[in-house]
């Protein structure tokens, strides 16, 4: 009733969720009071996995659907290899970027998005093996050093976890901190 009141927006009971953490709590005295159900871990929220252990490869999968999904077979029969790279570029810089800021990517998962991303831009499809001419090395390069400039999965991820460093360290009155 408060939080209406103040902010002016109404909460969705029906979509709502008490999920206990730690110590043993009176749930359902809990949820019959706030009139919502009961969840568990893990759960997603905002799209993210919480509750699930960090190096799970469960926790990749909404993004290695969503790159299957954006990158799918009928869209590279039509595109030029520039559209494919245009295409994979944009996918790459958005997708899992989010995730990437938040978790460490394992091998295993990271392989496999740079397969999907591979096979995509060398236009081979479920039926058919195309190989590949460059070796995916050269083809995240820096286009001044001969590349494509398609970034390093792995590379960009300790980046941006390191950003989390680097603000935990410089950042002393921040409220997450």
């Amino acid at each position: 009733m408060w939080f209406e009141a103040i902010l002016g927006l109404k909460v969705n009971l029906s979509k709502t969720e008490a999920i206990p953490v730690g110590e043993d709590i009176p749930m359902e005295a809990l949820a019959s009071v706030l009139g919502c159900k009961i969840g568990s871990l893990p759960t997603s929220y905002l799209g993210l996995p919480l509750g699930a252990p960090y190096k799970s490869t469960r926790v990749w999968d909404v993004v290695k659907e969503r790159f299957r999904k954006r990158l799918s077979l009928w869209k590279r029969q039509y595109l030029s290899k520039g559209g494919r790279l245009t295409l994979l570029k944009s996918t790459l810089s958005s997708l899992p970027t989010y995730f990437l800021f938040l978790f460490v990517i394992t091998k295993r998962v990271c392989a496999r998005l740079e397969k999907i991303q591979r096979d995509f831009l060398w236009g081979g499809g479920a039926l058919e093996n195309r190989p590949h001419l460059v070796s995916w090395k050269v083809i995240c390069a820096a286009k001044k050093d001969g590349g494509l400039g398609i970034c390093n999965l792995a590379i960009f991820n300790k980046a941006l976890l390191g950003k989390w460093l680097w603000r935990f360290a410089n950042e002393n009155e921040s409220l997450w901190k």
